[in-house]
């Protein structure tokens, strides 16, 4: 099963992780700072370029600075469709939404 197809069968946040168990039945932990440091809007730098390629380290780069202890607190999350979740941070932000392979990419080890 491809990462495009996988699905979350349950998603929640348990201390300061947001846990995923998907359709697959693998399960994932990310740090709500790693999930904050990546969001993938416009405005925190995540759009894409031309060819539809995200730089991750970029957008880590480009909101480290800007962000307090609060910004990584997470108040709602919400699906989007059949393809997606869209937090809502504790600062206020909510314009990030979270492909699930986004999500998938963001827990795989740097090196890979």
């Amino acid at each position: 099963m491809s990462s495009e197809t996988l699905q979350p069968d349950e998603v929640q946040v348990i201390g300061t992780e947001l846990a995923i168990r998907w359709s697959d039945r693998s399960e994932t932990y990310l740090p709500l700072e790693t999930v904050r440091r990546h969001c993938p809007c416009a405005a925190c730098g995540g759009e894409p370029d031309l060819v539809g390629s995200v730089d991750l380290a970029a957008i880590a780069a480009r909101t480290q600075a800007a962000l307090t202890e609060k910004s990584f607190g997470l108040t709602a999350l919400h699906r989007v469709g059949g393809y997606a979740l869209q937090p809502v941070w504790a600062d206020g932000h909510s314009s990030g939404i979270y492909t699930f392979a986004y999500l998938r990419k963001l827990a795989e080890p740097a090196d890979a």
